[in-house]
């Protein structure tokens, strides 16, 4: 029996695709796109909350740094106390993020090791810190989503978050984000139109990655 051709391999390969962006741009209805189309999407802050359940040595490490006040007397993490606490520091996020993305990297390359050993066609990482984390090097395509600043707001409120959080959170994750995150994209969604134009662009980038992947479509340069 003769052995498969490289480009025949690579085709048989699952497609890692990085998804990220600002808070309350519209990850998560790329997400679900991906996942009707029979993708299998990995959510980073889903794993994080995973890796640090009711008593896991990640959050042993969080109550060490932050204080056991914030383990409730179900053993679960106070995630909204937390939340307030680092959101208001930038030092605090730091040390929470070195804590938390050696884990929760784990737990991706885990996901991702299954979905391909399912034969699952592409996979979708979700991932705010995506490039910080240094996960974005490991995937195929890297996809930045952006909106305007108002339309986080008004997406976040819709969500329940007061002002005061916000505000907090985007502060967080700087003005510049996009600026600095879009070297790295292979793509940009544009999220700031209605939930169908969004799901356009997303099924449009989705398609044209399938066909790069399966090398009917030249990479960009």
């Amino acid at each position: 029996m003769t052995g498969s051709r490289p480009d025949e391999r690579r085709a048989r390969r699952t497609l890692r695709i990085g998804l990220t962006g600002p808070i309350g741009c519209g990850k998560s209805t790329i997400a679900r796109l991906a996942d009707e189309r029979g993708g299998v999407v990995i959510d980073a802050d889903g794993l994080s909350h995973e890796a640090s359940g009711p008593g896991s040595d990640l959050l042993v490490a969080i109550a060490e740094r932050f204080g056991r006040d914030l383990i409730k007397d179900d053993g679960s993490l106070d995630r909204p106390a937390l939340g307030r606490i680092v959101f208001a520091d930038v030092r605090a996020l730091r040390d929470l993020e070195a804590i938390v993305q050696p884990a929760v990297r784990t737990l991706i390359e885990q996901r991702v090791a299954d979905a391909a050993a399912t034969g699952a066609p592409f996979v979708l990482v979700e991932a705010i810190k995506l490039i910080e984390a240094g996960y974005g090097a490991r995937c195929d395509e890297v996809w930045l989503v952006t909106c305007s600043p108002d339309q986080q707001r008004e997406r976040l409120t819709a969500r329940g978050l007061p002002p005061d959080q916000i505000e907090r959170r985007m502060a967080a994750q700087g003005e510049d984000l996009i600026e600095r995150l879009r070297p790295k994209a292979s793509a940009v969604i544009d999220a700031s139109g209605s939930l169908e134009d969004t799901r356009r662009r997303a099924a449009a980038a989705l398609d044209a990655a399938l066909r790069r992947h399966s090398g009917q479509e030249p990479t960009p340069a």
